[in-house]
Protein backbone atom coordinates (compact mmCIF):
# COMPACT_ATOMS: atom_id res chain seq x y z
CA UNK A 1 0.00 0.00 0.00
CA UNK A 2 1.49 3.32 -1.02
CA UNK A 3 1.28 6.48 1.00
CA UNK A 4 -1.73 8.55 0.02
CA UNK A 5 -2.55 12.23 0.14
CA UNK A 6 -4.60 13.15 3.17
CA UNK A 7 -7.04 15.98 2.55
CA UNK A 8 -8.18 15.58 6.15
CA UNK A 9 -4.87 17.05 7.37
CA UNK A 10 -3.37 13.94 8.93
CA UNK A 11 -0.08 14.15 10.78
CA UNK A 12 2.90 11.85 10.20
CA UNK A 13 4.69 10.71 13.36
CA UNK A 14 8.09 9.06 12.94
CA UNK A 15 9.41 6.63 15.54
CA UNK A 16 13.08 5.75 15.10
CA UNK A 17 14.35 4.28 18.34
CA UNK A 18 12.97 0.97 19.52
CA UNK A 19 12.98 0.69 23.29
CA UNK A 20 11.69 -2.26 25.25
CA UNK A 21 10.78 -0.17 28.23
CA UNK A 22 11.71 0.32 31.82
CA UNK A 23 9.91 0.65 35.10
CA UNK A 24 9.51 4.39 34.53
CA UNK A 25 8.04 3.79 31.08
CA UNK A 26 5.42 1.25 32.03
CA UNK A 27 2.64 3.84 32.30
CA UNK A 28 3.36 5.98 29.23
CA UNK A 29 5.26 5.43 25.99
CA UNK A 30 5.44 6.95 22.52
CA UNK A 31 2.68 4.69 21.19
CA UNK A 32 0.34 5.73 24.00
CA UNK A 33 1.17 9.32 23.09
CA UNK A 34 0.41 8.51 19.43
CA UNK A 35 -3.06 7.27 20.44
CA UNK A 36 -3.79 10.63 22.07
CA UNK A 37 -2.27 12.60 19.19
CA UNK A 38 -4.45 10.68 16.72
CA UNK A 39 -7.53 11.54 18.74
CA UNK A 40 -6.64 15.18 19.36
CA UNK A 41 -5.16 16.06 15.97
CA UNK A 42 -7.85 14.37 13.91
CA UNK A 43 -5.73 11.71 12.24
CA UNK A 44 -2.26 10.25 12.43
CA UNK A 45 -0.01 7.96 10.47
CA UNK A 46 3.13 6.38 11.92
CA UNK A 47 6.38 5.49 10.23
CA UNK A 48 8.63 3.05 12.09
CA UNK A 49 12.32 3.44 11.20
CA UNK A 50 15.61 2.02 12.42
CA UNK A 51 15.30 -0.11 15.55
CA UNK A 52 11.64 0.83 15.92
CA UNK A 53 10.72 -1.53 13.06
CA UNK A 54 11.03 -4.33 15.63
CA UNK A 55 7.68 -3.10 16.98
CA UNK A 56 6.07 -4.20 13.69
CA UNK A 57 7.25 -7.81 13.84
CA UNK A 58 4.70 -10.38 14.88
CA UNK A 59 6.18 -11.83 18.08
CA UNK A 60 5.07 -13.11 21.47
CA UNK A 61 4.13 -10.62 24.20
CA UNK A 62 6.86 -8.87 26.16
CA UNK A 63 7.96 -11.25 28.94
CA UNK A 64 7.91 -10.17 32.59
CA UNK A 65 11.07 -8.70 34.08
CA UNK A 66 12.59 -10.39 37.13
CA UNK A 67 14.49 -8.14 39.55
CA UNK A 68 15.67 -10.04 42.62
CA UNK A 69 12.58 -11.54 44.22
CA UNK A 70 10.23 -9.20 42.39
CA UNK A 71 8.51 -9.81 39.04
CA UNK A 72 7.41 -6.79 37.01
CA UNK A 73 4.75 -7.70 34.48
CA UNK A 74 3.43 -4.23 33.65
CA UNK A 75 6.03 -3.21 31.07
CA UNK A 76 4.77 -1.62 27.89
CA UNK A 77 4.28 -3.90 24.89
CA UNK A 78 4.85 -2.01 21.63
CA UNK A 79 3.05 -4.65 19.56
CA UNK A 80 -0.09 -4.22 21.64
CA UNK A 81 0.30 -0.46 21.28
CA UNK A 82 0.46 -0.83 17.50
CA UNK A 83 -2.61 -3.06 17.48
CA UNK A 84 -4.51 -0.39 19.43
CA UNK A 85 -3.40 2.26 16.94
CA UNK A 86 -4.35 0.14 13.94
CA UNK A 87 -7.79 -0.50 15.47
CA UNK A 88 -8.20 3.28 15.86
CA UNK A 89 -7.54 3.87 12.15
CA UNK A 90 -3.91 4.93 12.33
CA UNK A 91 -1.88 4.02 9.25
CA UNK A 92 1.36 2.26 10.25
CA UNK A 93 4.36 1.73 7.98
CA UNK A 94 7.68 0.03 8.68
CA UNK A 95 10.61 1.26 6.62
CA UNK A 96 12.22 -1.37 4.41
CA UNK A 97 15.90 -0.68 5.29
CA UNK A 98 15.17 -1.32 8.97
CA UNK A 99 13.33 -4.52 8.10
CA UNK A 100 16.22 -5.58 5.85
CA UNK A 101 18.64 -5.18 8.75
CA UNK A 102 16.49 -7.70 10.65
CA UNK A 103 16.24 -10.06 7.69
CA UNK A 104 12.52 -9.31 7.40
CA UNK A 105 12.44 -7.19 4.22
CA UNK A 106 10.10 -8.62 1.62
CA UNK A 107 8.39 -10.72 4.32
CA UNK A 108 5.06 -9.05 5.03
CA UNK A 109 3.95 -12.26 6.74
CA UNK A 110 6.37 -11.50 9.58
CA UNK A 111 4.63 -8.18 10.29
CA UNK A 112 1.58 -7.57 12.43
CA UNK A 113 -1.59 -7.56 10.34
CA UNK A 114 -2.31 -4.10 8.93
CA UNK A 115 1.27 -2.80 8.86
CA UNK A 116 2.63 -1.75 5.48
CA UNK A 117 6.19 -1.66 4.18
CA UNK A 118 7.57 1.73 3.13
CA UNK A 119 10.33 1.71 0.54
CA UNK A 120 13.49 3.69 1.28
CA UNK A 121 12.99 7.45 0.80
CA UNK A 122 9.31 6.95 -0.06
CA UNK A 123 8.19 8.78 3.05
CA UNK A 124 10.41 11.81 2.72
CA UNK A 125 8.93 12.39 -0.75
CA UNK A 126 5.42 12.34 0.79
CA UNK A 127 5.99 14.68 3.74
CA UNK A 128 4.23 17.53 1.94
CA UNK A 129 1.06 15.42 1.86
CA UNK A 130 0.82 15.79 5.62
CA UNK A 131 -0.26 18.78 7.65
CA UNK A 132 2.66 18.20 10.01
CA UNK A 133 5.56 15.75 10.43
CA UNK A 134 6.95 15.08 13.89
CA UNK A 135 9.29 12.65 15.60
CA UNK A 136 8.11 10.74 18.67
Amino acid sequence: MAFQEHPDGRVLAIVEHGFRGALEKQFFDELYLATELHRQLGGLDILLRGQAVTYALDAPPVPPLRIGNRTVDTLSDPRQGLRTLLDAGVGVWAEEPGLAALGAAGSPGRLLAGIHIAREDETAARWTDYRMVCFL
